[in-house]
């Protein structure tokens, strides 16, 4: 089965649009696990305006499933996952005031200083994934790098699916057969939701996770955390 991590930045967002403590960020990843999540993940930015640094350290001890940590492999980046011991760590191609990720590595033009970050992870037993559009050349340049596997950004799919889901999962269901071919493992993410999940879960061989934040939160508005997730496990069945 493919493992659903939820992802918990917009419950941050809500929290600092007023300060203090409520809604609980840490409470939101204790109560996302017990109704059947199988991962908690994060991605703190530079300037904080969801996930904090602080949250990072105080979530840690109540993960019982997976912690994993997306964003920008800085220095200080780096040296945070490595003290919390995240179990796996996403690497985004992000700027340091970008909206939300939207594009994946160009890990041929970036190969010297993903070997080296994914070394020094990989030293300290943690799993990496590369976050990549659905692009055999980088892929293949993911595969170099030593990681363990790649994420598929999967914007462009939840967009076209609309339009004509065949054509939309087309581009991605090749690219995981490459994936599999060069030996890496996929996890996939961004703007999947309700009514496309179980038909990309249907086509991509050994898919091993999906992160999803937005549109499990926002629909959680209306049907509850617990149903929500629920709901999303079904779709990964």
């Amino acid at each position: 089965m493919t493992r659903l991590s939820v992802n918990i930045n917009k419950i941050a967002t809500l929290r600092n649009s007023r300060g203090g403590n409520v809604p609980s960020v840490k409470d939101a990843a204790i109560n996302c696990q017990k109704f059947g999540a199988q991962g908690i993940t994060v991605h703190p930015r530079p300037d904080e305006r969801h996930i904090t640094r602080r949250d990072v350290y105080e979530i840690k001890p109540v993960i019982t499933t997976e912690f994993n940590i997306e964003g920008y492999p800085s220095e200080d980046f780096l040296k945070m996952v490595i003290e919390v011991q995240a179990d796996q760590v996403t690497l985004v191609p992000d700027k340091h005031n970008q909206l939300t990720s939207d594009h994946g590595w160009d890990t041929w033009g970036n190969i010297d200083f993903l070997k080296e970050v994914i070394s020094r992870l990989q030293e300290h037993g943690i799993r990496t994934s590369i976050f990549v559009d659905p692009d055999s050349e980088a892929i293949e340049g993911a595969a170099e790098t030593g990681t363990q596997r790649i994420e598929l950004y999967t914007e462009p799919y939840a967009r076209l699916y609309p339009l004509g889901r065949d054509k939309a999962i087309e581009p991605f269901a090749e690219a995981a057969v490459f994936a599999n071919k060069v030996g890496l493992e996929i996890n996939a993410g961004h703007d999947l939701n309700l009514e496309n999940l179980n038909y990309f879960y249907k086509n991509i061989p050994n898919l091993k996770e999906v992160s999803i934040g937005h549109a499990l939160i926002a629909d959680s508005l209306y049907l509850g955390l617990e149903k929500t997730i629920q709901e999303y496990l079904n779709c990964l069945r």
